[in-house]
């Protein structure tokens, strides 16, 4: 939510003189922000789940299905999380090359298993998603159990949490509003696993967002757990963190339940960087062997301190991040939040490989922030945010896996309706009238197709389209006799309606059971967010002067084309990928004048490489890298780097089981080279500098115990991967620095 727009233009006379210091989550982006026991290393081929229906596109894990054209009427009926699988059924064919990806054909995806989440040394579900070749962070106030750290897929910068589509057991949980999905809200120990999608082909089966790439977390169930399990960790580390985490499971007949909930506390790594935070879920279960239904319930509470950055200007001889970096000039900012899900749902087999799944939910989001600016306090610069966001949705479709023509065929399609609903009062202090008064609803109805076929033993091809209309309404009350009025003008009613389209063709050839080849071409798109609305025309002109303004912008649109290779021999795994996209009407946002608008033509472009090798029974390497290019490619800033993207990143891990379970270590490098500065579209501003990362764990496990010790940037390098440059003053910026080296201790007991 871009919170304070009105607020900054009115500082825009200080800002000419110095830079940007404070930024907060809910205005910008990128300005924003069950541990299983260790008895044996991750798999390099990921196991079958027993729940392989829980998403749209078939899971991206090995099945070992071989190929499609064998037994094309076998279908699977177990639906666990009450959304289709995606994947054709077969049965194995020694003679035929067995397909070593079973996700969106053509595309590029990784997943990470329970175990990896559990053996990883790093604290945050962010920098454990980080590791996968093609992702970058962004991280501003302290990383403190990675509250307000955002997901960069394929490079988008500042604007990463708008193109990069989250979903939860299949459901998309975007909002309509810049905020982005905060990964922290989710329960650690209640991810099953993560699925990333690269590219832009999840547009079809999930619809707009989805333009960098697809992040699917599947989370637990109890379906065929022991009757009743408990699980309790707690834990403590640096800058006097603590957490706690709780468990439940309990099954019996066809019934299940499960419950997960964490909290953590921390003084943060600055001043005014503390965090409180609280998150539950749980889920009821019935499941026979052609009907399944769910009922789920989610919340979370967050407090999060806002310190702002810190001041380098060369010319002035101040560099805060020497003297003071710790430190904050806005003591008082804060922003907090409050998030409550509920989901239903059931699948229902209507014929042998035919299914109709129904799920519907609703969704409210919560959010109160205050920003006071720099000691000594001045209303001038002070604003205030309470926002509620409501999302209901009803997600009905049908899943068909029965041959056509002989070939092994598997359908997905379905209808998408989402209804959300945005208030926001935006006054200068809590409990004064508000100046403006922002009232939006947005509409979207998306129809989907989607199929894959076995054109050959060795040869799949996939097709899709979406079609979906968004319909907008937007109205702004201004109050003229709320304090802060400074003679600017009502933003002009909005009531608009516009259909889009995504489209996927995509194939793999597998020329023996070692290597295959995938290609894929796609379209996408993105329609504006409410916070890019809001903010979609100036406030006042050169001379101060107040100017018309309007809700209007217009909607992203990308193309993609990629293509790469895999290969699988015996205990080493590669997997190879080049990308394409071209992008048009990229919206983005000004943080000097506190504006969006759409940017000239843009292109991302680049390479990803993952690879595991499994060295013995009690070692397992991996390692990945990636080349991203985010350029302009017409306008005046043609051939000028995107801020906010690194052009290489690369990781590396060990996990070594030292002595069985009683003793494991793990550890994982992270590089990530330099990048250009928020708002430094000329490219001449310094850069943020390329950081490297090392992280370890020692862990272990005797009978119902378990303990672990992490430390995180254990060479304490100094860093920041944020900073938003001076308009005015070249060589200034303002930055956000991270911590240096900590540690985390936890234990725990199973039941």
């Amino acid at each position: 939510m871009r919170s304070i727009t009105e607020a900054c233009a009115r500082r825009s006379l200080w800002l000419a003189s110095t830079v940007l210091i404070p930024l907060f989550p809910l205005a910008i982006p990128a300005a924003q922000a069950q541990q299983a026991s260790p008895d044996q290393l991750p798999p390099v081929q990921v196991s079958p789940p027993p729940d392989p229906n829980q998403t749209r596109a078939k899971p991206l894990s090995d099945d070992g299905a071989g190929s499609r054209r064998a037994a094309p009427n076998v279908a699977t009926t177990d639906n666990s999380n009450g959304t289709p699988n995606g994947g054709a059924s077969g049965t194995p064919n020694s003679d035929v090359p067995v397909r070593q990806f079973n996700g969106i054909v053509g595309a590029s995806s990784t997943v990470i298993t329970a175990q990896d989440i559990a053996r990883s040394p790093a604290q945050t579900i962010q920098e454990i998603i980080a590791q996968t070749p093609g992702v970058q962070l962004t991280t501003l106030y302290g990383g403190v159990n990675g509250a307000q750290t955002n997901v960069d897929v394929r490079g988008f910068g500042a604007f990463a949490t708008a193109n990069t589509l989250v979903l939860i057991n299949g459901r998309r949980v975007n909002d309509v509003d810049l905020a982005g999905v905060d990964l922290s809200t989710i329960p650690r120990d209640s991810i099953e696993r993560i699925e990333i999608t690269r590219g832009n082909s999840g547009a079809v089966l999930y619809g707009d967002n989805a333009v960098g790439g697809v992040i699917n977390i599947i989370t637990k169930t109890a379906t065929n757990a022991p009757p009743f399990s408990i699980r309790a960790e707690g834990g403590f580390g640096s800058f006097n963190q603590s957490q706690g985490s709780v468990s439940a499971t309990a099954n019996q007949g066809a019934w299940s339940s499960s419950f997960f909930a964490n909290g953590v506390s921390s003084d943060g790594y600055r001043t005014n960087n503390s965090l409180a935070q609280q998150n539950a879920f749980g889920e009821i279960r019935y499941t026979k062997s052609d009907f399944t239904a769910f009922f789920n319930v989610s919340g979370d509470n967050q407090q999060l301190g806002l310190p702002g950055g810190r001041l380098v200007n060369p010319s002035a001889g101040i560099n805060e991040l020497v003297t003071d970096r710790t430190g904050t000039d806005t003591p008082l900012d804060y922003a907090n939040k409050q998030g409550a899900n509920a989901t239903a749902g059931f699948t229902k087999t209507l014929w042998n490989g035919g299914e109709l799944i129904v799920d519907g939910g609703v969704r409210q989001k919560r959010q109160q922030a205050g920003f006071f600016g720099s000691l000594p306090l001045e209303d001038f610069n002070a604003s205030y945010v309470d926002t509620t966001l409501t999302t209901w949705s009803l997600t009905p479709r049908l899943s068909i896996k029965n041959p056509i023509l002989g070939l092994p065929s598997n359908i997905l399609t379905g209808i998408d309706y989402y209804d959300a609903t945005y208030h926001s009062n935006r006054s200068e202090l809590q409990g004064v009238p508000p100046l403006d008064v922002y009232d939006l609803t947005q509409k979207t109805l998306g129809l989907y197709w989607q199929q894959t076929i076995g054109i050959l033993p060795t040869t799949d091809f996939s097709y899709g389209a979406r079609i979906q209309q968004t319909s907008v309404t937007a109205n702004d009350l201004l109050n003229p006799a709320a304090p802060g009025f400074f003679g600017e003008n009502q933003i002009s009613p909005l009531n608009s309606s516009e259909v889009n389209h995504a489209l996927h063709v995509g194939i793999e050839h597998r020329f023996n059971d070692v290597f295959s080849v995938f290609g894929r071409a796609a379209s996408a798109f993105r329609t504006p967010n409410v916070d890019e609305r809001v903010g979609a025309s100036p406030i006042f002109d050169s001379m101060f002067n107040p100017v018309p303004r309007s809700f209007d912008l217009k909607t992203q649109t990308s193309t993609d084309v990629e293509a790469g290779f895999r290969v699988k021999a015996g205990k080493f795994e590669m997997q190879t990928s080049f990308y394409n996209m071209d992008l048009t009407n990229e919206i983005h946002f000004d943080p000097v004048n506190f504006i969006d608008y759409n940017l000239d033509p843009t292109r991302r472009y680049g390479s990803e490489t993952g690879v595991t090798y499994r060295a013995s029974d009690t070692v397992l390497l991996r390692a990945g890298f990636a080349y991203t290019r985010a350029i302009f490619r017409e306008g005046q800033f043609t051939g000028n780097d995107i801020p906010l993207v690194s052009r290489y990143t690369a990781n590396a891990g060990v996990s070594w089981n030292i002595w069985q379970k009683y003793l494991v270590a793990d550890a994982t490098v992270r590089y990530w080279s330099s990048r250009r500065m928020d708002n430094d579209q000329l490219n001449v501003q310094p850069l943020i500098p390329a950081s490297t990362t090392v992280d370890l764990k020692l862990s272990g496990a005797v009978d119902r115990y378990y303990w672990s010790l992490s430390a995180n940037n254990v060479f304490n390098v100094l860093y920041y991967d944020y900073a938003i440059a001076s308009a005015f003053t070249p060589g200034a910026f303002s930055a956000y620095p991270l911590p240096g080296r900590t540690f985390m201790l936890k234990a725990g007991v199973t039941f």
